[in-house]
């Protein structure tokens, strides 16, 4: 009777160990979510073999969802109570999930006296504590053709924030820099802004990249704590409205409708803007090979300020889900993920910058990340894009701001007519300012 008893318990433990991911073999059994290709799916999948082969107490499977099904998915699981362990999530929806309660409190992550992220890259959840940091941190820098500079005998750009160009002096050089089919430009007599053959800029006006000129302007698309839409004050209207007319009035850039995310390919490296406002990440998908393959001679600078000096920063998100029941080894998991090492590839690239602070700070990790053939010279790159981040980064409004991307779809929509000249921003923010505060709430 005794052994009968002793069997039954044995059996119903191990089926217990085996529904909460524990292995006979003593290991915890965590699975994280993920998109990507067959390709991806197949380095994540050596990535996570690498964790496993290292130490013989977790275990990660890897799950691979379609991109265009994943958040769906996701809800899905959730309903039924049957979240992975941990996942990757796009930037915007990350608020989302924790204001429903599907994501777990990682504020205690990092233990005292290790390096942590940035803390411009830590997604705040409702109640303030961290739910989510980038796996990669990227910032906003502006890219120039030093040729097309040394021909109009323009001064290059500032690397060091220092010395930035405030907007006037952008404007002006741009100015100086965007020619007609007959050599002139818009300073001079007789320029002929219908048959522009080269433009001396172009800001990417896709919405969540709109915002830094509103805090550069002093304002913002909400308040501090992201509670109230301010996107209809003075100083995020003239922002926006600034940008417009780089195309409207000083005739410097091309037109944008601000809905696609390839601003550098559609000028910098096409050949018919000097100057470019994009992200790190370009570096690696796109520049280092078009200077390779195409002969560009690109530099990188810092952005130009109306008021303040400032980036914004972003980066796919990793996040624990709540519904795990193995949430510490879910965070170890991430928390190796997440090493440097671990994701060379992609930071020798340019692709992706590091998260931790010891790679900002200390010269010994800078030189490591830097020095290598993809990236422009450690001279440049250090100033504008390490110092940069470092000191003058703001974090986008989707780390503390929920429903991100109905505002932003929103926003993009009725900015369509700012970009054509047929209506002022002030006029369209005006108008569709109760729509704007409704999808900030979710309605």
């Amino acid at each position: 009777m005794k052994r009968t008893i002793f069997g039954v318990v044995f059996l119903f433990l191990t089926l217990l160990a085996f529904g909460r991911g524990v292995k006979q073999d003593g290991k915890v059994r965590i699975t994280y979510s993920f998109w990507g290709t067959p390709d991806e799916a197949t380095a994540v999948q050596k990535v996570a073999d690498k964790f496993n082969g290292e130490q013989n107490r977790i275990e990660v499977t890897v799950m691979n969802i379609p991109h265009d099904t994943y958040i769906e998915k996701l809800n899905t699981m959730a309903t039924a109570g049957q979240l992975p362990d941990a996942g990757i999530m796009s930037e915007a929806g990350v608020l989302q999930f924790a204001t429903n309660g599907y994501l777990a409190d990682i504020s205690g992550m990092y233990g005292a006296g290790e390096s942590k992220p940035l803390d411009s890259i830590a997604f705040r959840g409702p109640d303030g504590k961290t739910v989510a940091y980038s796996a990669a941190n990227e910032v906003l820098v502006l890219y120039y053709n030093k040729d097309m500079f040394d021909k109009a005998g323009v001064a290059y750009p500032p690397a060091s924030a220092e010395n930035a160009w405030t907007w006037d002096q952008f404007v002006a050089a741009a100015k100086k820099l965007t020619f007609d089919v007959n050599g002139k430009t818009p300073n001079d007599p007789g320029f002929d802004p219908n048959q522009i053959r080269q433009y001396g800029a172009m800001v990417e006006n896709l919405t969540w990249q709109l915002e830094v000129w509103a805090l550069s302007n002093g304002g913002g698309f909400y308040n501090a704590n992201g509670t109230q839409v301010t996107i209809d004050q003075a100083a995020a209207v003239e922002a926006i409205q600034k940008v417009a007319d780089l195309h409207l009035k000083d005739r410097v850039a091309p037109l944008s409708s601000g809905l696609t995310d390839d601003g550098i390919q559609r000028s910098i490296i096409a050949g018919t803007v000097a100057m470019a406002t994009g992200g790190t990440w370009n570096v690696g998908t796109c520049l280092a090979q078009a200077r390779d393959s195409e002969g560009l001679n690109y530099g990188i600078a810092v952005l130009p300020y109306m008021k303040q000096k400032v980036t914004i920063c972003t980066g796919g998100p990793n996040v624990v889900f709540s519904q795990s029941r193995h949430q510490e080894e879910a965070m170890e998991w991430l928390k190796w993920y997440s090493r440097e090492e671990n994701n060379w590839g992609l930071i020798e690239t340019g692709i992706w910058m590091p998260t931790l602070q010891k790679w900002y700070s200390d010269e010994t990790f800078t030189h490591k990340w830097v020095d290598n053939p993809n990236f422009p010279p450690y001279r440049d790159y250090k100033p504008a894009v390490v110092d940069y981040a470092m000191k003058y980064a703001k974090s986008t409004s989707w780390y503390y701001v929920n429903n991100t991307v109905d505002f932003n779809n929103l926003l993009a929509s009725i900015l369509g007519d700012v970009w054509t000249g047929g209506k002022t921003a002030r006029d369209v923010i005006s108008a569709n300012l109760a729509a704007l505060k409704r999808a900030h709430q979710g309605n």
